[in-house]
């Protein structure tokens, strides 16, 4: 026999894999993207159990029944999604009386903000749609048009409940899985309780300076005069959970009615607000709590917003963090060889085993 090694098994070259996995995976977005009626429904009742999952622990230790902790878990979801779904209708119900009520200053700013950008040599045509993008039929339209995305749910609420009950049934017995298995595939399971223990933690101090920082938006603009400060708390309580984009989707409606009620006077000092509030919270403080259990590149986390919007909507964009650590869950954590992408992605070390603590 001859010296030399033995050649490999066959296998196909790096480029024709690497366009392989594009193929597959633009087929996957296109899936996604086609099955959304069916698949958002499906991602928000996964949320809102997982959300509500850790209040079974005491319950099983306890040694409570399992439907007790299932019952528990169920309902709390729904609780959850029926006063989301109550605090969003009525969000909208008060911004369309207020864009009724104020049509005459919002079209008066807008014919005002064309004539300052005319005057700085901005083209007529650029500027005509910008300003037809601030008028009261076009804001009325764009929110109901968001509005809609997001309630559009609506029409599937029935599958959204029986998803939120299913899933809490299934929950129970996904927490202790058999020991075979557990012995199998350690490593799969340990990244499953990482990525539910982080979504958890994501939702909870997302939530908490979410609430934080609407109260406090909700109080000044009431303060100051600003119509509708509920609707803008709201706004800026749902936008929380939208990275990187949030803040200028949730403080820009505000400031236009500011400067339409007010002047520029008020407008500038809303948005002086809203910075330094969000900017306090959201950058300085909040990403001491949740990076931890994120672990996503900023670029990461940017480009999943618009991925998880494009491909579900409006619930893509509040979602797209979870739905973005629920793939690398997939894809690429608990495999050994996958380091390389893991740190890549933002993963800077190992982490703790039993994944990140929860506060309480």
């Amino acid at each position: 026999m001859s010296d030399r090694e033995s050649p490999g098994p066959p296998g196909l070259a790096r480029p024709t894999r690497i366009l392989l996995t594009l193929a597959v995976a633009g087929g996957a977005c296109w899936t996604v993207w086609a099955g959304q009626s069916i698949l958002g429904p499906l991602v928000l009742a996964a949320a809102l159990v997982i959300i509500a999952l850790p209040a079974r622990k005491p319950l099983d230790r306890r040694g409570t029944p399992s439907w007790v902790g299932t019952l528990v878990v169920v309902a709390i979801a729904w609780g959850i999604l029926l006063v989301l779904a109550v605090l969003v209708v009525v969000a909208l119900g008060q911004f369309a009386r207020i864009l009724a009520d104020y049509a005459g200053q919002l079209q008066e700013s807008a014919e005002t903000l064309e004539s300052f950008f005319q005057s700085l040599g901005f083209n007529t045509v650029s500027m005509d749609d910008i300003t037809r993008a601030i008028q009261p039929s076009a804001l009325l339209t764009t929110v109901f048009n968001a509005g809609t995305q997001l309630l559009g749910l609506g029409t599937a609420v029935f599958f959204v409940f029986a998803y939120v009950m299913f899933l809490g049934m299934d929950a129970a017995r996904w927490q202790n899985p058999p020991a075979e298995l557990a012995e199998a595939s350690g490593q799969r399971l340990q990244a499953f309780k990482r990525f539910t223990a982080g979504t958890n933690r994501y939702f909870l101090v997302n939530s908490v300076f979410g609430l934080i920082v609407a109260v406090i938006d909700g109080l000044a603009l009431w303060v100051l005069g600003v119509p509708g400060p509920f609707v803008w708390a709201v706004l800026a309580f749902v936008t929380n959970y939208i990275p990187n984009i949030g803040f200028v989707l949730g403080v820009v409606p505000p400031v236009v009615l500011a400067v339409a009620v007010g002047g520029w006077g008020l407008g500038l000092l809303v948005l002086a607000i809203y910075c330094i509030v969000n900017v306090t919270l959201q950058v300085l403080i909040q990403p001491r709590f949740v990076g931890e259990s994120v672990r996503l590149s900023v670029t990461l986390t940017f480009a999943s917003v618009v991925l998880w919007t494009t491909l579900l909507g409006a619930v893509g964009s509040l979602l797209a963090v979870p739905l973005t650590l629920f793939a690398r869950f997939l894809i690429i954590d608990g495999d050994p060889g996958a380091r390389f992408a893991q740190w890549i992605s933002g993963d800077d070390g190992p982490e703790d085993p039993k994944g990140p603590s929860l506060p309480g």
